[in-house]
């Protein structure tokens, strides 16, 4: 996280006034509606999250003094959503360090390590933990299909290679080489070679 005086413009030690103020300027300025049918929108809803995560973390903290750069996250929830928010936005380091930073493991972390394995390209790791959210959880409809959906792209992608469909071409070339080798034996060449 970025300093959160410096994401609202405002001094250290600022008072619970001054970060309200700043808070209310900013959310005027770069609110996401303001962008709805401009290229900057996805910059606008990122430069919120901060402002958001800035304030929230000030507010809460009000009483400490200084900042620390170690987030302290007081409800999973929140710090779930964020992970969801940073695999869709390909932000990995930052979801995978905010997984390992969480020590019990429910079905959404399970789901949600799948899903980071799943865009890091670790299938495998993927499938494990897809598995273990869904048996956790099986009611819940959104790990029941992300754990179909690898598994059934793992069952194909596992199939032998005889299974694999139209296999026309390969059967053709063994029954040429084939006739060839007959042909040969009888004196004769089927297919000549240069």
């Amino acid at each position: 996280m970025k300093n959160p005086y410096e994401v609202l413009n405002i001094k250290e030690g600022a008072s619970e006034e001054e970060i309200k103020k700043a808070y209310i300027e900013l959310c005027k300025k770069y609110h996401p509606d303001k962008y709805s049918n401009n290229p900057l929108k996805d910059l606008a809803e990122e430069k919120m999250r901060e402002i958001n995560e800035a304030y929230d973390y000030l507010m809460e903290n009000k009483n400490n003094n200084g900042y620390s750069n170690k987030k302290e996250y007081t409800n999973d929830t929140q710090l779930f959503r964020e992970i969801r928010m940073d695999i869709q936005g390909s932000r990995l380091k930052e979801a995978e360090e905010k997984l390992n930073s969480i020590n019990s493991r429910n079905a959404e972390w399970y789901f949600l390590t799948g899903a980071l394995y799943q865009r890091k390209g670790w299938y495998d790791g993927a499938y494990s933990n897809f598995q273990t959210a869904y048996s956790m959880e099986p009611s819940n409809m959104e790990y029941r299909r992300a754990f179909e959906l690898l598994n059934t792209a793992n069952n194909n992608y596992r199939q032998p290679y005889g299974q694999r469909g139209n296999n026309d071409l390969c059967q053709m070339c063994t029954t040429l080489y084939c006739m060839d080798c007959l042909c040969e034996s009888m004196g004769g060449d089927f297919i000549r070679c240069m």
